[in-house]
Formats: C-alpha cells, sequence, structure tokens
C-alpha cells in the first residue's frame, strides 16, 4: 500500500479535529498511515487501527512548526496538512496536499495584526503553491481560494464534509437525558442553542442582540445556550463580553457552557427548541447540519457557504440583521408546525452528507495524485 503522513496535531479541535477522527480511520484500509502529533492525545483515539505515530509537539502557526515538521515528516508517497499551516520548507514526501477549509485569515484581514496578516497570507498562499492537490469544503470555499491565493482552478478538488447520523440521528433513553442534565446542571428546560466559538466571524453578537429584543415573556421560559470556546483566541470577540456587561438583566437566561464532550453534543441538539448558527463567514460550518441530523429546526444566515451547505432545510436571515432574527425566532419559537417542518427537512437534507463518502472521495484524489506521475 502507498505511505500517507497525516499531520494530526489538530485533531481535538472542533471542525478539524472532525474531520480528521473521520478521515483517518477510513485512509489505513488503504494508505499505510504515520500521524504526528502528541502520541498520548492520538493513541486513545485511533488505538483500534494500524497507525504508525511521530511525536510531533510543536503548537500550530509557529516558528518551532516548520522546525519540527522539517525534521520529522517521515519519507512517504504522501504528505497530508489538514489545515493551511503547511510546512514551509521541504519535506520527504513524493506528493503533498492540503485542506483549506476557509480562506477567513484574508478575507477578514483587517480584525488582524500586522504579525497575523503577513503570517497568514505567507502560510495560504504557500500552501496553495507547494501542494500537489488542494481539497476544500465548499464550492464558496474554491471561488475564496481563486480569489485570494490565484490557485488554478484544477489544482482544487470540492469535497463536502459529512455528518455521524448514528452519532446525531440517535435515540436516547431517559436516563442518558438526566446524564446531561445532571453534568450541564444549569442547563434550562427550555432553550435556543448555538453551537461555536466567540471569534468575530461567528456573529454571536448579532443573536445576543436579538435575544434581548425578545419579549420578557419568551426569554422568561426560552433561555439562550451558548456552547463552544469562550476564551483564549488570538482574535477574541470583545464586543460580545462588553453587550453582556450592559445587560445585566440577561445573565440569568444566557448560560455558556464551554467545552461539552462529543457524547452529549447530540442530546444538546435534540432537546434545544431551535438551532441559529448566525455566522458570517465559514467555508462549510457543521453545527447547521449537526442540528439538522438531530431533528432540531435550524434558523441560519444567508452569508457565504451557508446556504450552499443547508440548501432549503434552514430559515435565513440577514447576517447582521438584528431585527429579522429576532422576528425569525420569534415565528419558529411561537409556531409548533414550522418547527415540526424545519425539522423534517433537516432530517431529510442532512441525510445527503455522508463521512463515508466524504472519506472515499479524499482516497480516490489521493490514488489518482499518485497514479498520475
Amino acid at each position: 500500500m502507498p505511505s500517507l503522513a497525516i499531520d494530526s496535531r489538530m485533531i481535538h479541535s472542533s471542525g478539524i479535529g472532525v474531520y480528521l477522527k473521520h478521515m483517518i480511520p477510513f485512509l489505513t484500509q488503504h494508505f499505510e498511515v504515520t500521524v504526528l502529533g502528541k502520541e498520548e492525545e492520538l493513541s486513545g483515539l485511533l488505538k483500534d487501527f494500524p497507525i504508525a505515530f511521530i511525536p510531533v509537539n510543536s503548537p500550530i502557526y509557529s516558528l518551532k512548526e516548520q522546525l519540527e515538521l522539517f525534521s520529522k515528516v517521515p519519507p512517504s508517497d504522501v504528505f497530508w496538512s489538514p489545515q493551511y499551516n503547511i510546512p514551509l520548507l521541504p519535506v520527504r514526501a513524493r506528493k503533498r496536499v492540503v485542506t483549506i477549509h476557509d480562506t477567513y485569515h484574508l478575507a477578514y484581514k483587517h480584525t488582524l495584526s500586522v504579525a497575523q496578516k503577513a503570517y497568514a497570507t505567507v502560510l495560504l498562499n504557500s500552501a496553495v503553491r507547494l501542494s500537489d492537490r488542494v481539497f476544500t469544503v465548499s464550492e464558496f470555499s474554491k471561488k475564496e481560494i481563486i480569489k485570494y491565493t490565484k490557485c488554478p482552478q484544477d489544482k482544487i478538488k470540492v469535497i463536502y464534509n459529512g455528518v455521524d447520523e448514528n452519532l446525531f440521528n440517535a435515540s436516547f433513553s431517559e436516563n442518558e437525558v438526566k446524564t446531561l442534565r445532571s453534568t450541564l446542571p444549569s442547563l434550562p428546560e427550555n432553550y435556543i442553542l448555538y453551537v461555536g466559538n466567540v471569534k468575530p466571524h461567528k456573529n454571536l453578537i448579532t443573536l445576543l442582540k436579538a435575544y434581548a429584543g425578545l419579549s420578557p415573556s419568551i426569554r422568561d421560559t426560552i433561555h439562550l445556550v451558548i456552547v463552544g470556546k469562550k476564551e483564549g483566541f488570538l482574535t477574541p470577540e470583545v464586543e460580545v463580553f462588553r453587550f453582556l456587561e450592559s445587560q445585566p438583566h440577561l445573565q440569568s437566561c444566557i448560560h455558556f457552557t464551554g467545552f461539552v464532550p462529543d457524547g452529549l453534543l447530540p442530546l444538546l441538539y435534540k432537546c434545544a427548541s431551535l438551532s441559529v448558527f448566525p455566522s458570517v463567514y465559514e467555508g462549510f460550518g457543521l453545527p447547521p447540519l449537526e442540528a439538522m441530523a438531530s431533528g432540531c429546526p435550524v434558523i441560519a444566515s444567508n452569508a457565504a457557504s451557508i446556504p450552499e451547505v443547508c440548501a432549503e432545510a434552514a430559515l435565513y436571515f440577514d447576517a447582521l440583521d438584528v431585527e429579522g432574527l429576532k422576528s425569525k425566532m420569534e415565528y419558529v419559537l411561537l409556531n409548533k408546525d414550522i418547527r415540526a417542518d424545519l425539522s423534517k427537512k433537516g432530517l431529510k437534507h442532512s441525510s445527503k452528507f455522508s463521512w463515508l463518502q466524504s472519506a472515499e472521495k479524499h482516497r480516490l484524489v489521493l490514488e489518482q495524485l499518485l497514479s498520475s506521475t
């Protein structure tokens, strides 16, 4: 079998981690796989698969990672970077491939420092130039990559992400719901769910302002639950925290859960009255599809790749329109038939996105790349 080395340091990241966890096991059936990263993190997740481990402990987006990858990427047929922080120095691989999920750091470079802009520009353009093939996750992202890096169109392969239906469309027992509520004791009985982090492009501020505009009678009975990383970002959304500080009356009905284990997330979706995805820039956007697969009705912004991914299965609003989002939330929350219709459409639509199908398409591209030389 051909050999494949994969930079797997981001296996615990939200979107990229989910991607790696589904790609790597499948690819071990067709390649001799070596993963680079912290072995204590990787071995537990991948212990049931025939994989070799090379320890790489450098943080991503660092000078140290460049030196460590240069010395540790093994001789292989293909080296794959699942994010644009590729090795800039030569590696001992016949072919190199990269996944560029989006070009946020170029499209929104006005939000970055001078150093961050320079680093993102160098890395993204180098990722395109040094790679023999570029994977991306939507037609929107393909257009953005071409726009910002001048990448040749035929170098890019669009492969959609998948949804784990076994995880998100599962039935849950009463005991599992009790476990959820004992793990998250502050979880309200009825709630709107937001899954994502607190970065500027996630546009959480619009959701918070729209929620604040709901009538007190709705806010008293249906709270807002925010799942995801809250702190530690290079470009934090300061406006979110300023807004919350200025609205002390909202503090009792807005709940930040922080990190939630993968096993509890489907239950959170399933128990939610509604899921809102307000992002202004996404290469793909897994949360709305995960919500749909769980039977949770979805309201989403009409920005970037989101309409491409969610199609007719979500109710849309203009991304920065606070009043528009408030009206859509009221419409869905107060109308049981609309919630049922969105739930039905979401279940049907999300079933079109398969991780197995996605992994198979990756395999075919990798094998075609190796057979072309």
